[in-house]
């Protein structure tokens, strides 16, 4: 595992770094001979726009939205590589991961100066770092507005739990694994009395996690350092991260899947696994694709390790298209506080699973936003009504995310 795992980064690294060669289909609808504007939105997984658009519809009646979906990161990197290196096929408006972004904050003159378009103005609903991070280095450019911030917990199945004679309840849960040893021990535990459930779903959450909290506690990025150098394979944060996936797969504890891959979706209607690391974007997620079957059955605890932060997006508008000033209203608005507090409580989730990506060199963020607080709260309502102490316990987990790639 340990081989294969260090051959799928450097893949991974090497696919970032490169682009993809895959060819995308371009948009052809601009507007319509009545005057409407059709604005296309350039997504992956599920963002929980759509009662969005509704609504900007409805207040903008000359503006039409279509929404261009792939469910997989890995799928849409290619197709956005393909479309801002030829200048053509993007979306109006388009979805930048946290992985993808570094990389066009090289290149902004690929993309619309949102400050022409008011953007300055829209600082104040930001945290700082968040903020930042869209900006080119001279501060001249607003490149994208960010949507979201993945602060971190552990989503388990409280029927599992309770066939194997673990405590249910999120506040005691949360004290069962104060660190990843502590987990993997009740992890043990727990597959020596459910031989038909795996522990948790898979190595790569484990290790994606504690990538991210070993490298906010310590040097401050993972797999490239401050001057963009590849160091996954020298620097200790990594290495640690690798060492404890490693311990889940050497005890048979996982069910060896990756997050929103069909085999894992389907996962979530059976008793595949009882754990999952999950972000607050990943709630949602869960909520659709266990459906019914899951209904009441997933609650959400502490991530071992203390707090941390998986991942965020922003919207950018590509200056291929023929609508920069309705494209960049339309990302203003997705990305407002109404915008942000919609979407806090939609059926799905923004974010499936990455490759390793470049680190961009901005502020350490010191909490996430209210809005993610909120989102961790409003999902976890669908799966068991919280007490309010444990409300306000959650609340903290989500802080402190840390600076990494």
């Amino acid at each position: 595992m340990r081989a294969s795992m260090r051959r799928g980064l450097s893949t991974a690294v090497a696919a970032l770094l490169v682009g993809g060669l895959a060819v995308a289909c371009g948009d052809d609808g601009d507007s319509g001979g009545d005057g409407t504007v059709e604005l296309t939105v350039d997504v992956f997984g599920e963002p929980g726009y759509e009662e969005l658009y509704k609504q900007y519809e409805a207040s903008h009646p000359n503006v039409k939205i279509k929404q261009r979906k792939v469910s997989s990161l890995d799928d849409f990197k290619p197709r956005i590589q393909q479309w801002m290196a030829t200048g053509s096929g993007a979306g109006d408006v388009v979805m930048l991961e946290e992985g993808i972004l570094p990389l066009y904050m090289q290149q902004p003159d690929k993309f619309v100066n949102l400050f022409d378009h008011g953007g300055k103005e829209l600082e104040q609903n930001f945290v700082s770092w968040k903020w930042q991070a869209g900006v080119t280095p001279d501060g001249k450019q607003l490149v994208g507005l960010g949507t979201d911030v993945g602060a971190l917990a552990m989503c388990y199945r409280t029927d599992l739990f309770e066939k194997a004679g673990l405590p249910t309840e999120r506040d005691e849960v949360s004290k069962l694994w104060p660190t990843w040893d502590e987990y993997l021990k009740v992890g043990q535990d727990f597959q020596s009395k459910m031989k038909d459930s795996k522990w948790l779903d898979g190595p790569t959450a484990v290790w994606r996690v504690t990538v991210l909290q070993q490298a906010g506690a310590g040097p401050g990025y993972s797999y490239f350092d401050k001057s963009n150098k590849l160091v996954f394979d020298s620097n200790p944060a990594v290495k640690s991260s690798f060492d404890t996936a490693l311990k889940f797969e050497q005890n048979k504890l996982t069910a060896d899947m990756s997050i929103f891959t069909p085999p894992w979706q389907t996962a979530l209607k059976r008793d595949t696994f009882a754990t999952v690391p999950c972000p607050s974007w990943m709630l949602g997620g869960i909520k659709e694709f266990s459906g019914d079957y899951g209904k009441g059955k997933w609650d959400v605890a502490s991530v071992p390790g203390g707090s941390g932060y998986w991942g965020g997006s922003w919207l950018a508008v590509p200056k291929q298209t023929d609508h920069a000033k309705e494209a960049a209203e339309l990302a203003k608005f997705l990305t407002s506080p109404e915008g942000q507090v919609a979407r806090s409580r939609p059926r799905t989730s923004s974010r499936p699973r990455r490759r390793p990506r470049r680190t961009r060199r901005w502020p350490r963020p010191r909490t996430s936003t209210s809005t993610t607080r909120r989102s961790v709260r409003s999902s976890a309502r669908w799966w068991r009504r919280p007490s309010p102490s444990t409300s306000a316990r959650r609340t903290r987990t989500c802080a402190r995310p840390s600076r990494t790639s």
